[in-house]
């Protein structure tokens, strides 16, 4: 009569939704023990694995591969928080994950912060129930929660973005706050000197606080006076952004010349604003941004911003979590933790 196929379990099957390990050892005449071994690649009787294979094809079986996971101890996941998928980017920095991992066997499991430190730590607990064989992170601030229960899971960590005192492991990034110090330099160096800064009004977003840091050591450095700070807007910032906080930012100080944004967005926004209120840029007022987005190039004038590697950011965290993973010895030693990721300020129209 031959091995009963998937009609069978069509008629016969006691409970609905997708098919079950169960099923296939049923129609293969086999335990569960044994489809799990051929599953696994274990050493299986020629007949039998063709038998069990043949069930699996018949059915549509997918294995359940976080249950393999729990099992086995390993996954081929690589878990990776950012705080906005929204962000060009960020979703850039995944690119480069991907392309890095992919070739080895490996896939993201994706999540979104939202710039929430608290949202971060659950979104890394449940991660870790399914056994990432590593794990990356945006940023160098977390809860402490967070930080104890990845120093306990002993899988190689990266944090992308910044770079920490004291990495969890390994980081990849740059100085942000430096990063503004060269604009506002850039900013000197044309002539500007009453120079304001378009910052976001939520604490979350730790990389634009390191920006308004920068500026603010800066203009004390170079003698340009009081800093000109608006804080509009939550995380992440956007276009809608820009034109609020450049009016604020004029009401305040009219006699301003020029502005940093602390993205580019803000700065599409401001210049936009600009031109409804009949100034022209750079003429007028110069705006600078910060990222290097697509908007950048688009925008008339083009904006002069700082430019950073974000595929870069991926590619290289990418590349330390397989070496960390493929180690006998999965931490990296200390001398090794942080690696630097260029920037470069982009002279365009704008300023």
């Amino acid at each position: 009569m031959g091995n009963p196929r998937i009609n069978d379990r069509t008629v016969s099957d006691p409970h609905p939704g997708p098919p079950r390990m169960s099923d296939v050892a049923r129609i293969a005449g086999v335990s569960k023990m044994t489809v799990s071994r051929v599953l696994a690649g274990h050493s299986v009787a020629p007949a039998t694995r063709e038998r069990v294979q043949q069930a699996i094809d018949d059915l549509g079986y997918v294995a359940d591969a976080a249950a393999g996971a729990l099992s086995s101890g390993k996954s081929e996941f690589v878990a990776v928080l950012v705080p906005s998928l929204a962000s060009s980017n960020f979703s850039d920095t995944v690119r480069g994950l991907s392309a890095a991992l992919e070739p080895h066997g490996l896939q993201i499991l994706l999540g979104d912060t939202d710039y929430d430190l608290a949202r971060e730590e659950r979104l890394v607990r449940s991660m870790l129930r399914y056994q990432p064989r590593c794990i990356a992170l945006t940023g160098s601030q977390h809860t402490e929660g967070t930080r104890q229960v990845l120093e306990r899971s002993r899988i190689p960590v990266v944090e992308m973005w910044d770079l920490p005192t004291n990495p969890i492991d390994m980081a990849v990034g740059f100085s942000n706050a430096r990063a503004a110090r060269e604009m506002v330099r850039y900013l000197k160096d044309r002539g500007y000197r009453k120079i304001g800064f378009l910052a976001g009004a939520s604490d979350l977003d730790r990389r634009g606080l390191e920006r308004l840091k920068g500026y603010q050591q800066e203009m004390k450095a170079q003698g340009l006076g009081e800093p000109r700070v608006i804080r509009f807007g939550e995380s992440p910032i956007t276009m809608s952004h820009g034109a609020p906080a450049l009016d604020a930012l004029l009401e305040r100080w009219p006699d301003t010349d020029a502005v940093m944004c602390v993205s580019d967005m803000s700065a599409f926004g401001a210049i936009m604003q600009c031109h409804r209120r009949g100034l022209r840029v750079p003429d007028d007022i110069a705006v600078a941004g910060f990222g290097n987005f697509e908007v950048s190039v688009c925008c008339n004038p083009t904006i002069t911003t700082v430019s950073v590697d974000a595929y870069g950011i991926g590619s290289r965290a990418g590349q330390l979590l397989l070496s960390s993973v493929a180690s006998a010895t999965p931490r990296a030693i200390p001398e090794r933790r942080k690696f630097t990721i260029d920037y470069t300020v982009i002279s365009r129209e704008s300023a």
